[in-house]
């Protein structure tokens, strides 16, 4: 396999559903060792560089039985499904029994299957690890309970929906320091030297099957983050951190090896100074869908060496579906924005035909729902246009806009361009629910002295402008609400007289 390009763009795929669906739809069970030749060429989309296969590791029993008992959980998978069946409930793919790939899904060699035909369409694979917990049934509980954060004696007593008592032994369940405690799992201590051995030693089995890997929850093994959740239980503070012990030593064997970290809380920069080569950007999808265009193009503005190291999304299995929380207006315009700027791009299966029901992680299939006929075309565009080869690794830049004194709609029109030898592209989207007009200054100065044509990649419209008037003015446009261009083959077509 060639090294991952600049701003990959990921599919994430929820295995266990996607095998279930191709067992019914060929009438025969299916795993990742006899998926059909014509569902992995499915898979080739123009311009996608790697496929997430979430949830392949072997799922706990013993977290199916908790999750069977979780009222909550229960409404929440019947909501999703409402001919739910207990048997549809396989398991949480963040409650991990073992780091050995599920045999309902083909085991290790169905996965090693799997990446073969991935790699023959020039697709990279991309797992889960889950540093943060372990199942109650991981081996580590019985044969290394040090690895884990343990409690009092009467810990399991006082507080049971925090602690839980396994084998004589009182265990801290899974945390997120804002939230209640997940009674499903049990906290791995990240300040237990051998835990991170351990856990070089899973990774680097993981980095063998694999060419990147997702950290679910990275933040919360960060060191200062970890000894405040968990104070003198979690024991004495490392002089190292925990990333960077992981990541490094991994990286000794797989040097091109992929670390993507799920990351809230602005922690981004951090984890990336600490080995991850891109971190969630959800400051981005909140401001998508909730703040200003302004407020966009601000967060648009930071230094390029750390927004190429961030994935933009407007979907994952954590997030709602983008067309339950977006208009199909604003989808698209968020969905653009998202393509066309530096970073990975990551894309959840099912996003392109406008799926609207979030699926529970447990759960082994999903209800039917109608596509929503023009979007597959539109995201087969997007994509085509996002993953051109020559402009990935070109100059980005944002552009200045500006409008007039009696109309401030341009304050909607967020604008960026991307250059690399003769090859350029122009995004403008209205990130608004009203028009916008606007001038957009592309700083180009090869522009002037001509006239040049443009072809916008959605409608096939071709304009001409002056140079002179884009690179000194501004180049006008005029967009209805969530409104977009992208605008690439630019031709000089003569001189001005």
């Amino acid at each position: 396999m060639n090294p991952w390009p600049k701003d990959p763009i990921v599919y994430e795929i929820n295995t266990w559903v996607w095998v279930d669906e191709l067992s019914r739809k060929h009438g025969r069970p299916v795993t990742l060792s006899s998926v059909p030749q014509e569902e992995w060429d499915a898979l080739s989309f123009p311009g996608l560089d790697a496929v997430w296969f979430m949830g392949v590791w072997e799922r706990s029993p013993a977290g199916i039985a908790v999750a069977n008992q979780n009222e909550g959980l229960q409404e929440d998978f019947r909501r999703a499904l409402p001919d739910f069946q207990p048997e549809d409930n396989v398991g949480s793919p963040y409650c991990v029994r073992r780091y050995a790939v599920d045999e309902h899904l083909g085991g290790r060699q169905g996965l090693a299957a799997a990446r073969k035909e991935l790699a023959r369409r020039g697709l990279k694979l991309i797992l889960d690890f889950v540093p943060n917990h372990v199942a109650p049934d991981h081996p580590w509980v019985v044969d290394h309970p040090e690895y884990l954060v343990q409690g009092h004696a009467d810990d399991a007593l006082k507080d049971a929906a925090s602690f839980v008592r396994v084998n004589e032994r009182v265990f801290a369940c899974g945390r997120d320091p804002y939230f209640p405690a997940w009674t499903d799992v049990l906290q791995l201590n990240a300040f237990q030297a051998g835990l991170r051995q351990a856990v070089i030693e899973t990774l680097s089995d993981i980095a063998s099957q694999s060419d990147g890997v997702r950290c679910d929850m990275a933040m919360l093994l960060l060191n200062r983050i970890f000894e405040r959740t968990w104070g003198g239980l979690a024991g004495q503070r490392p002089a190292t951190e925990y990333w960077v012990d992981v990541i490094s030593a991994v990286k000794v064997a797989h040097p091109e090896y992929l670390f993507m970290a799920e990351a809230y809380w602005d922690l981004e920069w951090e984890l990336q100074n600490q080995g991850f080569d891109y971190c969630y950007d959800k400051r981005l999808y909140d401001r998508l869908e909730h703040d200003t265009a302004e407020s966009v193009r601000l967060h648009l503005c930071a230094e390029p060496a750390y927004q190429e190291r961030l994935v933009r999304f407007i979907e994952n299995h954590d997030e709602p579906r983008a067309l339950s929380a977006f208009s199909p207006q604003k989808e698209r315009a968020a969905a653009v924005t998202i393509a066309t700027i530096p970073g990975a791009k990551l894309f959840h299966e099912g996003q392109f035909e406008g799926r609207k029901v979030r699926l529970p992680v447990f759960l082994r299939r999903r209800p039917v729902e109608p596509a929503e006929p023009d979007l597959p075309a539109f995201y087969r565009t997007l994509l085509d246009a996002a993953g051109l080869e020559g402009l990935r690794d070109g100059e980005w830049r944002l552009c200045e806009r500006c409008g007039w004194p009696d109309n401030a709609s341009y304050e909607n029109l967020v604008a960026w361009c991307r250059r690399k030898g003769g090859e350029r592209q122009l995004t403008v989207v209205n990130l608004s629910d009203s028009d916008a007009q606007g001038l957009i200054r592309l700083p180009w100065d090869e522009l002037k002295g001509g006239t040049w044509g443009m072809t916008d990649v959605f409608t096939g419209q071709r304009y001409e402008r002056s140079g002179d008037e884009m690179n000194t003015h501004g180049l006008y446009v005029d967009l209805p609400p969530w409104g977009y261009h992208i605008l690439s083959q630019w031709v000089q077509n003569r001189a001005l007289l």
